[in-house]
């Protein structure tokens, strides 16, 4: 699709002050799903745009938002108690950086009339609805839970009567929404919001999931969808390697690779399947990169996560490590590289994930480790997502230094017993995840060797856990010298006081103290997984015969009633007719009450 100039927006009435917002931020040129989009929005139209990651939908409905809401303002002035747009995202990072883009639009003297709220999970709800009191926002930036939280609270706020006039819906990442189990939520919401609005889904991808979606929340939509022309779902100026390793090795591998002169110069994005990944490599690489910056992320964060992105964007060379709440809504355009540890759950994954660098027509680059018996995902991926990945032959780690940086992981754990529970955490969660892959056909935990897997993770000892149960751990690599355990101390003083007094007990009565007594684990945890979702549907299966019965009984009350219903016969009818006759001869006066009386058979 050709480009378009922003001066050919001129001839869809853009006002002057989103014109010189627009070219504030240093575009020439709009992008294809700008192009497509803006002026069916204006037109109010109802969109549903499928687009590739860092192709610009933010602009693409911003733009025609505020041009609505004008035009609107310009007919009838928005009152203090009405909201003319809700925009909702994903996760709270995605409405963040949108709520940050908007805020420059809102910035123009001409638009100060136009007030946002950013509504997200992690703050008090209650300040969140005495904001809106306050301040009286025309726009919302949210995230669907804590909106549906706002909309459910009548009492204190009444958002629905606020939305009345609501002129523009957008849903971003739509696909991510509703992989994040948000559908009852929005369906939820979409009941509370007038039909006489304009609606726009924006996604990546378009699911079965999708396509529900927009028959339920858009009337008659323009589908658009924008495709590169190389027909991948990466972008163009995307590099993508893959790198085969020992699994005993990853980590050396990883690390000689952020030692190399291919990384030091700028932002490098590590993706770990877990939030106990994260946990446990932070402080691992800060002591062992101490001239980068470091960082971790994930999903169990809540009020961090949005000054360590902020830091992320403004240190030229740091090193973020995060789990897949990062995988989409980041625009970072300075990020290099893309890292992902190990293949990811689902093929669009990796496409998300890889989405965060080469964007907006800059190159970039990713990197994905994979263990010899993985091999096979380098051509599934190829099949799948028509992504093709090349060798990286650049890095070459020595493996002769595997010696010494276990030495310096083992001792690092020995340091400090936090480090150590959060590797053994790390590693029990990272196989737990391996089961889940959607490739589990040739990405199988049988065919890990989980004793060099642990050795990656530089553990003092192997962990109790039903997947090794008959595993082979005989290639595990540990400390040169026995380790007793329980003389690992914590280096916060008060947790290690707390443990030796629990240790103490131990030693006195055999028992833990505070430890729950829990039933011996003789499955994995996948069929652990897999016996709760089974009870659970059965549950609900027994819940919904139960409704129907219920319903069933209704059903043959209202037709006993009906049957029981008095049969009247003709002559019943024709003699109420009479009588109402003569009730209306007696109230216009054409018969006196004694021949009422007399008729109807009234006696003194």
């Amino acid at each position: 699709m050709a480009r378009i100039k922003w001066t050919e927006f001129e001839k869809v009435s853009l006002s002057p002050a989103v014109l010189n917002v627009i070219k504030s931020f240093g575009f020439q040129r709009t992008t294809p799903v700008q192009s497509a989009t803006i002026p069916l929005l204006l037109e109010r139209k109802d969109v549903s745009v499928e687009a590739v990651t860092g192709s610009g939908k933010t602009l693409a409905f911003l733009v025609p938002m505020i041009e609505m809401l004008q035009r609107r303002h310009a007919e009838t002035p928005w009152s203090p108690k009405e909201i003319g747009a809700i925009i909702i995202s994903p996760t709270r990072e995605l409405a963040f950086q949108i709520s940050e883009v908007l805020d420059k639009f809102l910035e123009v003297k001409e638009l100060d009339y136009l007030k946002q709220k950013l509504i997200v999970g992690g703050s008090s709800i209650e300040d969140d609805i005495n904001t809106i009191k306050r301040q009286s926002p025309c726009i919302l930036v949210c995230t669907p839970g804590r909106l549906e939280d706002l909309f459910d609270r009548k009492r204190d706020v009444n958002l629905a009567g606020r939305v009345k006039s609501l002129e523009l819906l957008v849903l971003d990442e739509a696909d991510r929404l509703l992989d994040l189990g948000f559908k009852a939520t929005i369906n939820n919401i979409l009941g509370y919001l007038p039909r006489q609005r304009r609606t726009g889904l924006f996604s990546a991808t378009q699911t079965t999931e999708i396509t529900d979606l927009i028959r339920a929340g858009l009337r008659n939509p323009v589908r658009i969808s924008v495709k590169e022309k190389s027909s991948i779902s990466t972008p163009v100026k995307l590099q993508n390697f893959y790198k085969i390793v020992e699994p005993e090795e990853k980590f050396l591998s990883l690390l000689h690779f952020l030692r190399s002169p291919l990384t030091t110069q700028g932002k490098v994005m590590i993706f770990f399947p877990t939030c106990a990944c994260v946990e446990y490599w932070s402080p691992v690489m800060t002591h062992l990169l101490p001239k980068r910056s470091v960082l971790g992320i994930h999903g169990k964060m809540k009020n961090k996560r949005k000054n360590i992105v902020e830091r992320f964007r403004g240190i030229d060379d740091a090193v973020l490590l995060c789990t897949d709440v990062l995988a989409r809504g980041l625009d970072v355009p300075e990020i290099d590289w893309v890292v992902q540890w190990d293949p990811p759950a689902s093929a669009s994954s990796f496409v998300h994930r890889v989405g965060r660098t080469a964007r907006q027509g800059n190159k970039g680059n990713a990197l994905v480790y994979l263990l010899p018996s993985e091999d096979a995902y380098i051509t599934f991926l190829k099949i799948n997502q028509k992504v093709e990945l090349n060798e990286l032959l650049e890095v070459e780690h020595d493996r002769k230094g595997l010696q010494q940086i276990l030495q310096k992981l083992h001792k690092l754990q020995l340091s400090d017993r936090a480090i150590f529970d959060k590797g053994t955490c790390a590693f029990v969660s990272h196989v737990q995840a391996y089961t889940k892959h959607e490739c589990n056909a040739i990405l199988r935990l049988k065919d890990l060797d989980l004793g060099k897997v642990a050795t990656s993770y530089g553990l003092l000892q192997m962990p109790r856990m039903p997947e090794l149960k008959n595993a082979d751990t005989s290639n595990f690599i540990g400390p040169k010298n026995m380790v007793d355990i329980t003389k690992v101390g914590y280096k916060n003083p008060l947790k290690e006081q707390q443990r030796q007094e629990k240790l103490k007990v131990y030693e006195d009565s055999g028992i833990w103290p505070g430890k729950k007594k829990f039933k011996k684990r003789t499955e994995s945890w996948e069929q652990t997984k897999k016996a709760k979702l089974d009870a659970k549907s059965k549950k609900e299966l027994r819940k919904a015969k139960k409704q129907r019965k219920k319903e069933s009984e209704a059903q043959n009350d209202v037709k006993s009633a009906k049957k029981r219903k008095p049969q009247y016969t003709q002559e019943d009818l024709e003699e109420l007719a009479n009588d109402i006759r003569l009730f209306k001869k007696l109230k216009r006066n054409k018969i006196t009450e004694e021949d009422f009386d007399k008729e109807m058979g009234i006696e003194d």
